[in-house]
């Protein structure tokens, strides 16, 4: 029977995670295009987007509070009640011509993009130990389905309404409508009460922070994030420049998206077989791979395959960083712990989006290419310096 529990709650938020990724992955797809070609905004295109990221990275703290004290359930549908106003307010912004709505959108919809990143977490409290990896691998899988509806109601929207893409927002408020519905049906184990949280000795943050597995693995997930944003916010505006029609931008997309979460169904027992540092680096050289493609031309081809490879390098890497991640810190600090992770992944997320217009606009798409190896750099450096550490712990 708990067996039953367990993979009937599993398969419940991964379904959540499909449709509210989805959500994420219209945004994406959707609001540069809608803001450069409606708007005539192009230097600030992707302005709104990075209004989300730093949503996120305002709303982690906060919305992990929320979830200890009350409890994921009631956290997560307080998420989907800032994604419907988000995407309204964008879809306002649009329809009215008023680019600070849409900024404003972003800025909401970025706390429900923050409590969406918070199901991997929650995932492994779903399952029994041991079992961690599989389950955010498990629940990052309903990715796959996102990269299928995002894209799919994007292309299907985006010229239903005028002007173009406010359908695309409206079809948004709808995917956290049924995100909420969903959400009542999970069971979450109950909130930490407050004399279990005061229990024990809690580390201050620092010093969770600053240990070698925590500071890597937040590294990791920042550069896999930043890397994924960098190129993925930028790839609709530098197809369009390429003369490409902005429908090959909704393939490139559901591929990018594609590349993203299919890996997720064996990531896990990959982590499991090799280890989670072997994982890490297959992941940033899959990002270089991607770099390298995206380097040799301009053509349709170049653009899927890149995109593509980003995709599945960003798995490996995040879902290695998560998996190290969870390792770091007791339970009364997860709150705290998974915060300050995503707030750090997420403030450079933010900054990456915000120069991808700007850079696309004013250098282009090989020079955003070229600072991309520099970041995937820095992966490579990380993961194996601790793989060296633990090496001369063992020998």
């Amino acid at each position: 029977m708990n067996d039953r529990r367990m993979a009937r709650n599993l398969l419940l938020l991964a379904c959540c995670q499909a449709i509210g990724q989805a959500g994420n992955v219209m945004m994406f797809t959707a609001t540069a295009l809608a803001v450069s070609g409606i708007l005539q905004i192009h230097d600030w295109a992707t302005l709104p987007v990075t209004m989300q990221h730093l949503g996120v990275m305002l709303s982690v703290f906060p919305a992990a509070l929320l979830m200890q004290r009350r409890g994921r359930g009631f956290g997560f549908r307080v998420g989907s009640l800032c994604g419907m106003l988000g995407a309204t307010l964008c879809g306002y912004g649009l329809w009215s011509g008023q680019f600070l709505f849409m900024c404003l959108g972003g800025l909401v919809l970025g706390y429900a993009v923050a409590s969406l990143q918070m199901y991997r977490f929650a995932a492994v409290e779903l399952v029994g130990p041991g079992l961690g990896a599989k389950a955010i691998s498990w629940v990052t899988a309903g990715g796959v389905v996102a990269g299928i509806i995002g894209p799919t109601l994007a292309r299907a929207t985006f010229d239903k309404w005028q002007p173009m893409y406010t359908a695309t927002y409206a079809g948004m408020v709808g995917i956290h409508i049924a995100v909420f519905v969903l959400m009542c049906f999970i069971r979450f184990p109950p909130p930490m009460a407050k004399a279990q949280r005061a229990a024990g000795v809690q580390r201050p943050l620092w010093v969770i922070a600053t240990q070698p597995d925590f500071a890597v693995a937040a590294i990791a997930a920042m550069i896999a994030f930043g890397t994924m944003s960098f190129l993925m916010s930028a790839s609709p505006l530098a197809i369009v420049a390429c003369g490409l029609p902005q429908t090959e931008a909704h393939w490139v997309i559901f591929l990018h998206v594609m590349g993203m979460f299919v890996p997720s169904f064996f990531t896990g027992n990959l982590i499991q077989r090799f280890g989670v540092l072997n994982v890490m680096l297959l992941g940033a050289v899959l990002l270089g791979s991607g770099v390298t493609v995206g380097l040799h031309g301009l053509d349709a081809w170049n653009f899927r395959a890149a995109l593509m490879l980003n995709g599945v390098g960003w798995n490996f890497l995040f879902v290695g960083a998560t998996t190290l991640v969870t390792t770091t810190y007791r339970p009364a600090e997860r709150g705290k712990a998974q915060a300050m992770n995503d707030f750090l992944v997420f403030g450079t997320t933010a900054t990456c989006s915000l120069l991808a217009g700007l850079l696309q606009n004013r250098l282009g798409w090989f020079p955003l290419n070229y600072m991309s190896i520099v970041l995937i750099m820095v992966a490579v450096a990380a993961v194996g310096w601790l793989k060296l550490q633990r090496r001369g712990a063992f020998a």
